[in-house]
């Protein structure tokens, strides 16, 4: 089962002609395409699934989200690192 999780949209920036920024859920910050989300800026929630921000949340569905996260222990469990991470630390850091 997959889910989709609610972040803080962090920075926003094109790479090589696509947009791309950080977001942060739970205490981390993660890499996620925007193409889905173009009216998205910093500061907004967005809902992001697969390393996609599929479409933008108010910030109180966002924190209710995360809370029931938080609740299941979703944030306590370390993700593999993303592309920008791996790129600087090596194929084996995990």
């Amino acid at each position: 089962m997959c889910f989709a999780i609610p972040g803080k949209l962090l920075s926003a920036e094109d790479r090589h002609g696509l947009r791309v920024g950080r977001v942060q859920y739970g205490g981390m910050a993660r890499s996620a395409r925007l193409d889905f989300v173009p009216e998205a800026s910093v500061g907004d929630y967005v809902l992001v699934h697969a390393g996609f921000a599929i479409r933008q949340v108010d910030e109180a569905e966002a924190r209710r989200t995360q809370d029931v996260f938080r609740q299941m222990g979703a944030f306590d469990e370390e993700l593999p690192p993303d592309e920008e991470t791996a790129s600087q630390t090596g194929p084996d850091c995990v």
